[in-house]
């Protein structure tokens, strides 16, 4: 990562540091799991619409001087987009910015395993919602369970750490639970459990106090089936509760995904792959950023735009969800946020 004086800290309007910035690359993706959109895809953007790497780069060193620090790439599928490890590593180089990471399915990625770690990247996030063949093709609709633990396992040979994240899903998964976790008995991983959201390109009936897994029910079948879970101190913008279990190499991580119970030190903000600002994952997007550079804004104007969309940060989750229209949140596909 580039060295440089670390940049000033950005603050929203409650008090929270800004430093931690999730970039979509694309909203396409080769996968089509069926919580996340219908069977038969979305429509994509087309490309003109998608923010040029150019556009991304300029975007990413303006709000480096703001005071993002880490910067996670994410999609879609951020290997569907061609020349995306050349492109993370000029993001690399940026002054200020001292950590690169990427959330991948883990389908192309093996074969660029020696870049990341090459151009540094220490950490991965690899959606993994099943070990079982038979049921990863019918969550995803693809047969691709073998490219993704290839890709685990070379993650591991080139010494990148990487947090497994598995979506908790009532009939679908639940008996895949333990199988994951067993994963950190003799490997060195992360593996994270999250709360079922409702992106999934349809209606989504479940409120956090009803969800059937939410994060108290995920955590009692794991205690009961693997002993004593040790919490592990949160630092501040962590949305995973960590768990260490004795005997075990790795730790245990359950998010609050829809339960929202970490808004209070959420550091993030998300760029869409069109050039849209979230500043809050249930949020419609606050800024259309594409417009401003297409638009001929200033370094100067993008940054003054980006301070006051800031200003103007929901408390949480719950206060993002109210101030969208009725019908628009449930049918939306995570890979259109970006994740």
């Amino acid at each position: 990562m580039a060295l440089s004086a670390a940049p000033s800290v950005l603050f929203d309007n409650h008090g929270r540091p800004l430093e931690y910035l999730r970039l979509a690359v694309t909203d396409r993706c080769n996968l089509r799991c069926f919580y996340c959109m219908p069977e038969e895809g979305i429509k994509y953007l087309p490309k003109q619409e998608l923010l040029t790497y150019e556009e991304m780069e300029r975007l990413v060193a303006l709000m480096a001087g703001l005071g993002v620090r880490k910067v996670r790439l994410t999609g879609g599928e951020p290997f569907v987009r061609r020349d995306l490890v050349p492109f993370m590593d000029r993001l690399s180089q940026l002054p200020g910015i001292e950590e690169l990471t990427l959330t991948t399915n883990g389908v192309l990625t093996a074969p660029h395993v020696p870049e990341l770690a090459r151009i540094g990247v220490k950490a991965v996030n690899l959606s993994l919602d099943t070990l079982d063949r038979a049921r990863f093709a019918a969550i995803t609709r693809r047969d691709e369970l073998p490219q993704v633990l290839a890709t685990l396992y070379a993650l591991l040979a080139a010494g990148i750490r990487v947090k497994i994240n598995a979506v908790v899903m009532d009939g679908q998964n639940t008996q895949d639970l333990l199988p994951l976790a067993e994963l950190t008995r003799e490997l060195p991983v992360d593996v994270r459990f999250i709360e079922e959201m409702p992106f999934n390109g349809g209606s989504h009936e479940a409120t956090p106090a009803t969800l059937p897994w939410n994060h108290h029910r995920i955590r009692e079948h794991l205690a009961l089936n693997l002993g004593e879970l040790t919490p592990v101190p949160t630092r501040p913008g962590d949305t995973a509760s960590h768990y260490t279990v004795a005997g075990h190499q790795g730790r245990l991580g359950i998010i609050a995904a829809y339960s929202r119970t970490f808004c209070g030190t959420c550091n993030r903000i998300r760029l869409t792959a069109e050039g849209g600002l979230k500043t809050c994952l249930y949020d419609q997007g606050v800024l259309d950023i594409r417009a401003l550079l297409r638009g001929g804004s200033s370094d100067e104007q993008v940054a003054e735009a980006l301070k006051s969309a800031f200003r103007h940060r929901a408390a949480n989750g719950f206060e993002a969800e109210s101030q969208r229209p009725l019908h628009q949140l449930s049918f939306e596909s995570m890979s259109t946020i970006g994740g």
